[in-house]
């Protein structure tokens, strides 16, 4: 007999969150609270709460829930914190930040994925997201500065605008790599006006940042 998605979601949170080294309760809590199975297409509602990304439209991914939960975890997020998410995708990882932070900034690229995630967000009630249909690589200055930043696709370098809009203590979290293949999760804090501090976290996997500030076209070759 199939588990059900409340039976398949506790898996999760105790085997590969938990079971992984996830421990910031609130990350916990919000991986509970929000409904993986609503935001991957019709075709891999079953799969969604495997430990493995997804494909959704436009050849983008949703990522595997404990990348989801390390890279939320490692933002160090309070419940007063502004965040700016570069890549909305789906609207999953957008939707786990919100139940942990004041208000969420999200930037997609993509218009057919910010108008998809927009709606699905808001049909589930979401209320303290933002959805910027526009180049993420750039950021979203009017909001500026940012407690913590993350970053859903894998850039050449780390995107200086996004240092320039994060508030000092402000944490950024970003995939840095040369291929497509190989990647180095980043952690970049803002010690002072003009003192950043980089932390390498572990290796991933992740679609291209494409933009100004990332790479262009379809990106690296």
């Amino acid at each position: 007999m199939m588990k059900t998605f409340d039976q398949q979601r506790d898996i999760m949170i105790r085997e590969h969150l938990q079971g992984r080294g996830i421990s910031d309760q609130s990350v916990l809590k919000a991986m509970r609270e929000v409904p993986r199975e609503e935001f991957v297409s019709a075709l891999y509602v079953e799969s969604s709460y495997g430990d493995h990304p997804l494909p959704i439209a436009e050849g983008q991914t949703i990522s595997q829930p404990y990348i989801v939960a390390y890279m939320t975890e490692a933002l160090e997020l309070s419940p007063t914190a502004r965040v700016l998410e570069i890549g909305t995708g789906s609207g999953y990882a957008t939707a786990v930040l919100s139940r942990i932070v004041k208000t969420v900034y999200s930037v997609e690229r993509l218009s057919g994925l910010a108008q998809s995630a927009r709606q699905r967000l808001d049909t589930f009630g979401y209320a303290n997201i933002v959805i910027h249909e526009g180049d993420g690589t750039l950021g979203w200055p009017e909001h500026a500065p940012y407690d913590a930043i993350v970053v859903t696709a894998g850039a050449p370098d780390v995107p200086h605008p996004l240092l320039e809009q994060l508030a000092i203590g402000g944490r950024l979290i970003v995939p840095v790599g040369k291929s497509c293949e190989v990647q180095e999760l980043v952690r970049v804090r803002r010690v002072s006006e003009h003192d950043y501090r980089t932390e390498y976290l572990c290796g991933v996997r992740f679609v291209p940042l494409i933009g100004a500030a990332g790479w262009s076209g379809k990106g690296p070759h």
